[in-house]
């Protein structure tokens, strides 16, 4: 079962897309990952959207940038235009399956303007040995004090 968000997140935004269940048996892993302007033609982009494991502690209005050593970076998205055209430079995948909630972010290199992004996620069922790799993943990646 493939299952479908989309959403528009500003400069400098975070967007959570919840996905944890009680028990962690369900499973998801990215199979698409697009960005698109919000106002195509009228202004110009460099935009970085990333999609992350664990919550940003903070994102960047101006400057953003990927670290493929990242363990918590899912999948990574970069557009660049101008009114003339535009470039959907590269997408990244990480096919890990996770079971908790995701995090969408946005830092507008170019300009202001927020960006729409779509996501499809594959549904896993999990069973138990999947289930606890995966949230003992989870469970590593979280910062020191978070819970």
């Amino acid at each position: 079962m493939i299952k479908t968000f989309r959403g528009q997140i500003v400069d400098g935004g975070q967007d959570t897309i919840v996905l944890h269940t009680n028990d962690g048996s369900t499973g998801y892993r990215i199979v698409k990952f697009q960005i698109f302007p919000s106002q195509p033609g009228a202004v110009d982009y460099e935009s970085l959207v990333q999609i992350f494991k664990v919550a940003q502690t903070s994102v960047p209005t101006s400057g953003g940038t990927t670290d493929f050593s990242d363990q918590t970076l899912l999948a990574a998205n970069y557009l660049v235009g101008n009114n003339d055209t535009y470039a959907d430079l590269h997408t990244v995948f990480d096919r890990e399956i996770v079971n908790q909630d995701i995090y969408v972010t946005h830092s507008a290199n170019t300009g202001t303007s927020p960006i729409n992004y779509y996501i499809e996620l594959e549904q896993v069922k999990l069973d138990l040995g999947e289930n606890t790799v995966a949230t003992l993943k989870d469970i590593r990646n979280l910062e020191p004090g978070q819970v």
